[in-house]
C-alpha cells in the first residue's frame, strides 16, 4: 500500500505496527497498567462537540500561532518521544526535517538517539528541548546549557515521572533498548547513562536510578535560573499545580499525562485542559498533548484554551512507514483536517476559536 492510500492517522498506525518488532511496537503504543489513561485520552476529546458558526466568510484562513521561541504556521508541534531510530534509521533527523517542511517545531527528547546539536541543524523552523531532571544536577545543568547553545527556543521539563510507571507490555516482552542505539545526548556521561541495561531493570530501572523523585517547585526555580530560555512544565493535570508552576519560574505549562504511560488513573487531558487554561488566565501559554488524532481535536483543544497541541505516537507511525516522507504525510493530513475544521466551524483565524464553540455532549456551550 502506498502512502497516498493512507488517508488519516489511524491508517498510518495500522500500516506501521506490522513493520515493527513486537517489543518496539508495544513500547511505542503501550500505556501503564490496564491502559485506561491511554484510552481515556482519546475518549475525552470525543466527548466535546463543536457548536459551529455559519455565515462567517471563511474563504481564507490563517492557522499561524505564536509559541515560546517563535511563530509556527499552524498550532501542532511534535511531542518529545524517545528513540526515533527504533522506527527508522534516520530517526530524529528525519522528524526534524519533516517538521521544518510543514512549518512547525519539534520538541526533542532527552532520550533521543541523535544529539540536540545534530537535530538543531535540521530543525530550521524551531526546536525545543525536553528535559528530564537527573539526580546528578551537573548532568541536568549541562543539558540545559547545551540546549541553549544549540539554539533551542524553549525547555520543556517533564515533571510527571518521579518514578517509572508500570508498563506491563514492556515487562512481558522483556523489552530493552537496542544496545547499538544509545541515548546520544547522554554519551558524554558514559555508557551507564547512555545505554539502559535490561539486567538493571531496562528503561524503568533507568528512570528509577537516574531521575530525581525528590523534584519540587524549588528545583523548578533552579532550572529557570539556569537559562534565559522560557521553561515550560510538562505533565500538569491540575489547575493549582499550573498556577504554582508559574509562581516558581515557569513560562508556560503543558497539560499531559505522559501519553497514558505513568499514572493509569489519570484523567484524559481534554477533561482538565479547560480548568487549567482558566486558572492560568492568559498569563502564560498552555499547550496540551494526549490522544490528538484528528484535526477537529486540535480545534477542540484551542477552543478549550490551548495555544497549541503536541503530537506524539502518530509521528512514530509516520517514521516507521516512510521516514521523513511518512512524517510529512502524517502532518499534512492533520493540517488539512484542521484547516477544514476551522472553515466548517466558522473560524478564519486561530483567535476565533474560543470556549463558546465547544460543549460536552448534551450540554449547551457557554
Amino acid at each position: 500500500m502506498s502512502m497516498d492510500e493512507l488517508v488519516n492517522l489511524a491508517d498510518f498506525e495500522a500500516a506501521a505496527l506490522p513493520r515493527l518488532p513486537a517489543g518496539i511496537r508495544d513500547y511505542f503504543r503501550g500505556g501503564a497498567n490496564d491502559e485506561r489513561a491511554l484510552a481515556e485520552n482519546r475518549a475525552a476529546w470525543e466527548r466535546w462537540q463543536v457548536h459551529y458558526r455559519v455565515l462567517r466568510d471563511v474563504a481564507t484562513r490563517d492557522l499561524a500561532v505564536e509559541v515560546p521561541g517563535g511563530r509556527i504556521d499552524w498550532p501542532v508541534m511534535i511531542a518529545p518521544t524517545a528513540y526515533h531510530r527504533m522506527a527508522h534509521p534516520e530517526g530524529e533527523l528525519a522528524t526534524a526535517r519533516a517538521a521544518a517542511a510543514l512549518g512547525t517545531a519539534m520538541v526533542l527528547s532527552t532520550l533521543s538517539n541523535t544529539t540536540m546539536e545534530e537535530v538543531a541543524r535540521e530543525a530550521r523552523r524551531g526546536l525545543w528541548f525536553q528535559l528530564y531532571v537527573y539526580k546528578d544536577r551537573g548532568i541536568t545543568r549541562e543539558l540545559i546549557a547545551r540546549a541553549e547553545a544549540a539554539g533551542c527556543g524553549a525547555i520543556a521539563v517533564t515533571v510527571d515521572a518521579p518514578v517509572g510507571g508500570q508498563r506491563e507490555r514492556d515487562v512481558r516482552n522483556q523489552f530493552a533498548y537496542p544496545a547499538d542505539l544509545p541515548m546520544s545526548n547522554l554519551l558524554p556521561q558514559g555508557p551507564r547513562y547512555a545505554t539502559p541495561d535490561l539486567a538493571d531493570g531496562g528503561f524503568m530501572g533507568y528512570v528509577n536510578r537516574m531521575f530525581d523523585p525528590a523534584l519540587s517547585f524549588r528545583d523548578l526555580e533552579w532550572i529557570a535560573a539556569q537559562t534565559r530560555l522560557p521553561v515550560l512544565v510538562k505533565g500538569v493535570a491540575r489547575p493549582d499545580d499550573a498556577v504554582a508552576a508559574l509562581g516558581h519560574g515557569a513560562g508556560g505549562v503543558i497539560v499531559s499525562n505522559h501519553g497514558g504511560r505513568q499514572l493509569d488513573a489519570a484523567p484524559g487531558t481534554a477533561d482538565v485542559l479547560g480548568p487549567i487554561a482558566e486558572a492560568v488566565d492568559g498569563r502564560a501559554p498552555v499547550l496540551v498533548d494526549g490522544g490528538i488524532r484528528r484535526g477537529v481535536d486540535v480545534l477542540r483543544a484551542l477552543a478549550l484554551g490551548a495555544r497549541a497541541v503536541l503530537l506524539g505516537r502518530p509521528v512514530l507511525w509516520g517514521l516507521a512507514v516512510g521516514g521523513e516522507a511518512g512524517v510529512q504525510r502524517v502532518l499534512s493530513l492533520l493540517r488539512h483536517e484542521f484547516d477544514v475544521a476551522m472553515a466548517l466551524a466558522g473560524a478564519r483565524r486561530v483567535a476565533d476559536l474560543d470556549r463558546s464553540l465547544v460543549a460536552r455532549r448534551g450540554e449547551r456551550p457557554r
